[in-house]
């Protein structure tokens, strides 16, 4: 089976929850593929863009995928529209893609994200400040807030989350009977409980 991770936002491949999985489930003889998503370039960043990204790595086949915030919404998103797809392994998952980030940058900020086109952030993957695009928001307003994906889902979130709060997870489990949520103590990244996070999901992700 292909296995497919999918980083979050201002991430790569790179990222130290993906090369950590990567290398596990490639120790048990799976097939993972870690894409980078910002085909397009960063100020270019559309949920848009990136699921073409995801359906040119997967080729159609019959995936199961992991994703890491972002990633894990469109993991979400592609399952909705891909029934090959198997199952689902997300991490701290970005479900109201959208419209989450008014709570958290501010009316104000979103004001001048939309006046001006572009907004400087952190790229976490460089390091540096670098401009994405309101197209991201724009686009990203196309899709559920909540894909309804019917395959089998481990969800692993953070109580401590303060990026993405773990209410967003909860309120999709309590419509989803296919999902089910195991809450750590931990922030966003979830890279202190990543041992963890192996161990419960392995036998999910390799039967």
């Amino acid at each position: 089976m292909k296995i497919i991770y999918l980083h979050g936002f201002a991430s790569s491949p790179k990222s130290r929850k993906a090369q950590f999985l990567k290398e596990k489930l490639e120790a048990e003889g799976c097939e993972v593929l870690v894409p980078h998503l910002e085909s397009e370039g960063f100020r270019n960043l559309t949920v848009t863009g990136q699921l073409k990204v995801i359906e040119e790595v997967a080729s159609g086949a019959p995936v199961r995928l992991i994703g890491s915030s972002m990633g894990g919404y469109l993991a979400a998103l592609y399952a909705s529209l891909h029934p090959e797809v198997d199952r689902l392994v997300l991490l701290a998952p970005a479900f109201g893609f959208a419209t989450r980030w008014e709570l958290r940058l501010g009316a104000e900020k979103m004001a001048e994200w939309r006046r001006t086109g572009a907004i400087e952030m952190m790229h976490y993957a460089t390091g540096a400040m670098d401009a994405v695009g309101y197209g991201l928001i724009e686009d990203g307003q196309k899709y559920d807030a909540e894909p309804g994906f019917l395959q089998p889902a481990e969800i692993f979130h953070g109580t401590e989350d303060d990026v993405v709060p773990v209410s967003f997870s909860r309120s999709f489990v309590a419509g989803h009977a296919n999902a089910r949520l195991t809450e750590v103590k931990s922030g966003h990244e979830l890279t202190d409980v990543i041992d963890a996070i192996w161990d419960q999901s392995k036998d999910f992700l390799l039967s």
